[in-house]
């Protein structure tokens, strides 16, 4: 449904100010949040093995309970790199019901279908990383954490199936899901993975999300295994193209950054998740003067572990907008950052057929939120003439949205979830989530592996060579 035929009233209001939502370029639908796994300080390379810690449970209220938190944080349109599945059916069943879980919530995404074919334990062959684990739990951590056993044809038929049922207009979801091709990573992928996918994506046009030189370990292993350039090893593939995010790019170099805007690729930065995870800062402002199309991402892993998308515009804001007199960046491109490119980057060509433009113009979907004056700003009145878009990046949080519409939908009321029930789905998921605990008498095995696996894991990327060491 489109501006003029459903935010009139709310526009003309003298209570509210009124803004597009927000998007998110990069993200899991991820459960628990880190903490709650005993995840909290670590880096990406041991922090990842945390998140299969859960054991598997309903994927629609994994999801559901995923989105609704996104919706109070202000984004109703989010990437979901699927990266951790739950189990317990087919995959295409799976994504049917994160499909479901979307339009139930009302959020609009995009399914990367997470594909990987090497290097589980680290960035090294498992057999080269194995002795610097504890050989009680090696079996264990190889079962759990290695790729899947799936040829490359295997993979990319997985790709075309799940499409095909989530995009049928049969299905219901077509209009609310993008389904795209979702390589981890270099580090994880074989080059003749990559290339299948390069070649499958120029073949139907669809897009590519991956993660790319996120950590140090990550930039040390890229240079390493491709000297002449990761990013131009992954343009030689053929996957450089505007169909193309990366995830980070943390570790980027200027020349990387100059061939990833010649090649029209766009940049997920996820600025709090790279500080809670010890990955870094990414040079956003060096992106943006590069000529990149950059985006921002939440990973799951917002500062406060809320998922408020405000705080993160205003984190990388503080972060990438100079010092002194300096201005990097404009209001424009930060509003291009945290709502405008992401959209494209999610839902394709789906996003202009859905007039997701990130503004409130006539004929754009009306995709809007809501802030609360009397609590957003209880100064109101005593300066006259301040914008309040300075108010907005200078403090806005969710605990200030009051109403989100989507697609002429009320989903948040009072700052409450309305399109769900979310305190029955939250109460829901966690009685599963420790039944499931309950019932499996080896978790607590599994819950002192992976808190060894952390400590192993460490040695092997602090002491010696580990890249090559054999």
């Amino acid at each position: 449904m489109a501006v003029e035929a459903t935010a009139q009233s709310v526009l003309n209001s003298e209570h509210s100010i009124v803004c597009p939502t927000l998007s998110n370029a990069h993200d899991h639908a991820r459960s628990l949040r880190a903490s709650t796994l005993g995840a909290h300080d670590k880096p990406l390379e041991s922090w990842l093995s945390f998140m299969g810690l859960l054991p598997g449970v309903s994927p629609y209220l994994v999801a559901a309970c995923a989105f609704a938190r996104s919706l109070k944080g202000g984004v109703s349109t989010l990437m979901v790199h699927y990266t951790r599945q739950q189990g317990g059916m087919s995959y295409v069943q799976e994504a049917l019901e994160v499909a479901k879980a979307a339009k139930d919530v009302g959020v609009s995404i995009g399914f990367a279908v997470a594909m990987r074919d090497q290097q589980g334990l680290a960035y090294a062959p498992d057999a080269q990383v194995l002795p610097f684990l504890n050989e009680a739990h090696r079996d264990q951590l190889l079962e759990r954490m290695g790729p899947p056993k799936m040829s490359v044809a295997q993979h990319l038929e997985r790709l075309h199936e799940t499409a095909a049922a989530l995009e049928d207009p049969a299905s219901g979801f077509n209009s609310w899901v993008n389904v795209q091709y979702g390589p981890n990573g270099v580090q994880w992928c074989s080059p003749e993975l990559l290339g299948a996918i390069a070649k499958a994506s120029e073949r139907d046009g669809r897009g590519v999300h991956m993660h790319l030189l996120e950590t140090r370990y990550q930039r040390e292993w890229s240079d390493h295994h491709h000297p002449h350039g990761v990013v131009k090893y992954l343009d030689d593939l053929g996957l450089l193209s505007p169909r193309l995010t990366l995830a980070h790019c943390t570790w980027a170099r200027e020349d990387e950054l100059d061939l990833l805007a010649q090649r029209g690729v766009t940049i997920a930065v996820n600025a709090s998740s790279n500080l809670h995870l010890h990955s870094g800062i990414a040079n956003v402002a060096q992106m943006i003067r590069c000529g990149c199309r950059v985006a921002m991402g939440l990973d799951g892993l917002a500062l406060d572990e809320d998922d408020d998308a405000f705080k993160e515009l205003r984190l990388n804001s503080l972060l990438h907008n100079g010092w002194g007199f300096e201005h990097a960046l404009s209001l424009e491109n930060w509003w291009d950052f945290a709502c405008v490119n992401a959209k494209r980057s999610i839902m394709g060509k789906k996003a202009g057929e859905l007039q997701l433009v990130g503004a409130l113009r006539s004929g754009a979907s009306a995709d809007f939120l809501t802030f609360d004056i009397s609590r957003l700003d209880d100064e109101e009145g005593i300066v006259p003439g301040v914008d309040p878009m300075q108010k907005i990046l200078a403090r806005a949080v969710q605990g200030h949205i009051d109403r989100v519409v989507v697609r002429g939908r009320e989903v948040v009321r009072g700052g409450h979830v309305v399109s769900i029930d979310e305190v029955a789905a939250k109460k829901e998921l966690f009685q599963a989530y420790k039944s499931a605990i309950a019932r499996d008498p080896a978790w607590p095995q599994w819950q002192a592996a992976l808190n060894e696996y952390h400590h192993g894991i460490r040695n092997f990327y602090t002491q010696g060579q580990w890249l090559g060491c054999c």
